[in-house]
C-alpha cells in the first residue's frame, strides 16, 4: 500500500492536514512558511524569502521589480516607474531628487549675481526656449557650451513654457556678450536638441539694464528712465516691429503704458498701473530694468542686435534730453547706428532709412 503521509519540503517534519501551504510545487509546514516565504507587494503572489527583492517598507517578486519598480540611486529605496524622478539617466526617490544639484533651478531661484565686463552698464538675458523638454541633461549640455571657462549662464524653469525651460546670463557689458560669451554655441546647441524660440507663441527674449548705469541716486535714475519710456512709446511703431511679437502677445506679455506728453507722465503711469512685470518696460525689479518687448530667437545676429539696440536706447535716454529725443526721427536715430548686427537686422525688418535686404537665414 502506498504511503499517503506527506513532509515538509524544508524541514522534512510530517505534515497534518491543517498544513494546506504549497510554494512554487513544494508543500511545507506552517512554521517554515512563516520563515522562509513572504508576499509581493505588487502582484501579491507568495514567493521565496530569499528571491525577494525589498527594503523597510516594500517586497516585491523579481518579475515585479524589473517590470515596474527602480532603486533610488541615492539611499537605494525601491520607488515605482511613476514616482522615479530622474537626473542623467539614474532614478531618484522624491526625497533624494530634492537634495540634488541639478541643471534646472526653481523659477524663484536668484543667485549672487557675477558681473563679466569692464564698464558700468551691464545687461542680463532671459532666453526662453520650448519644445525640447525641460530636461536635465539637455540643460547640462546648453550649460556645457557656455560655462567652459566661468559661470557664465544658469537655467531656471517657467511655467509659461510648455516643454522647456529659461536660460539666464549673469550681468554682463556687452562687449562681453559679443566677444567673450558663448552666444554662438549656446545657440547651436539649443537647436541641435530640438528647441525652438521664435517658432514658438510662448518665448521672449528678456533684457535686463542694471539701474546705476543710468546714475549714482535714484532720482537720476529716475530721469533717465522717464527718457527710456518716452523713447519707447515715442518709436512704439517701429520698435513693434523690430520685436518680432504679434499683437495679442505683446499685449499678454510686454504691454505698452501707452504715449503721454512727458516721460515723466509715462512714469507715473507706469508706478499707478496694473501691467506689473509684463509690461514692455518692466520697472518692478529694485536693481534693474527689464526690456520685454522682445520675441524669443536662436539666431545669433538678432540676439546681439536686440542687445545693441537696447544699449542705443539707452545711450540716447542718457546723453540727450527729451526735447532732443522728441525731435529726433527713426531715421535720424537709425542714421547713426554703426554696429554691423544691428544694421543687419533693422534691414532685414525694413527698419534702416528704408533699405531692404534678404534675411540671412530664418529665425528659430
Amino acid at each position: 500500500m502506498e504511503d499517503e503521509r506527506r513532509y515538509c519540503s524544508i524541514c522534512h517534519c510530517e505534515l497534518d492536514d491543517s498544513d494546506d501551504y504549497e510554494v512554487e510545487g513544494q508543500q511545507l509546514c506552517e512554521s517554515c512558511f512563516e520563515e522562509r516565504t513572504t508576499t509581493c507587494d505588487h502582484c501579491g503572489e507568495t514567493i521565496w524569502a530569499s528571491d525577494s527583492i525589498c527594503d523597510d517598507r516594500t517586497t516585491l517578486c523579481e518579475c515585479c521589480f524589473d517590470d515596474h519598480y527602480r532603486r533610488c540611486e541615492t539611499c537605494g529605496r525601491i520607488i515605482h516607474d511613476d514616482d522615479a524622478l530622474w537626473y542623467r539617466d539614474y532614478p531618484y526617490c522624491a526625497s533624494c531628487y530634492d537634495r540634488l544639484d541639478t541643471e534646472i533651478e526653481e523659477y524663484g531661484y536668484k543667485p549672487e549675481p557675477i558681473f563679466y565686463g569692464e564698464g558700468s552698464r551691464f545687461f542680463g538675458v532671459e532666453l526662453e526656449v520650448d519644445f525640447g523638454g525641460k530636461d536635465e541633461e539637455n540643460a547640462h549640455r546648453i550649460k556645457e557650451q557656455a560655462n567652459l571657462r566661468c559661470e557664465n549662464i544658469y537655467i531656471k524653469s517657467d511655467g509659461s513654457l510648455d516643454d522647456g525651460f529659461e536660460i539666464v546670463t549673469h550681468p554682463m557689458t556687452l562687449n562681453y556678450h559679443t566677444e567673450e560669451m558663448y552666444w554662438e554655441d549656446v545657440l547651436h546647441e539649443a537647436v541641435r536638441l530640438g528647441y525652438k524660440s521664435h517658432m514658438t507663441s510662448t518665448c521672449g527674449l528678456h533684457v535686463h539694464v542694471n539701474r546705476d548705469a543710468f546714475g549714482e541716486t535714484r532720482d537720476e535714475q529716475e530721469r533717465v528712465i522717464e527718457r527710456i519710456l518716452y523713447f519707447t512709446e515715442l518709436h512704439w511703431n517701429e520698435l513693434f516691429i523690430f520685436s518680432r511679437r504679434s499683437q495679442h502677445t505683446m499685449n499678454r506679455w510686454a504691454a505698452r503704458y501707452g504715449m503721454e506728453k512727458t516721460g515723466k507722465e509715462i512714469l507715473d503711469k507706469a508706478k499707478k498701473g496694473n501691467t506689473g512685470r509684463y509690461a514692455a518696460i518692466n520697472l518692478s525689479p529694485y536693481h534693474t530694468i527689464e526690456f520685454r518687448l522682445f520675441r524669443g530667437t536662436l539666431k545669433l545676429n538678432t540676439l546681439i542686435a536686440t542687445l545693441q539696440l537696447v544699449n542705443r536706447i539707452c545711450d540716447a535716454a542718457l546723453f540727450m534730453t527729451e526735447e532732443e529725443i522728441a525731435a529726433q526721427s527713426w531715421r535720424d536715430f537709425v542714421i547713426t547706428i554703426t554696429e554691423p548686427e544691428l544694421i543687419q537686422y533693422l534691414k532685414e525688418r525694413q527698419l534702416f532709412v528704408n533699405e531692404e535686404i534678404e534675411t540671412e537665414e530664418n529665425d528659430l
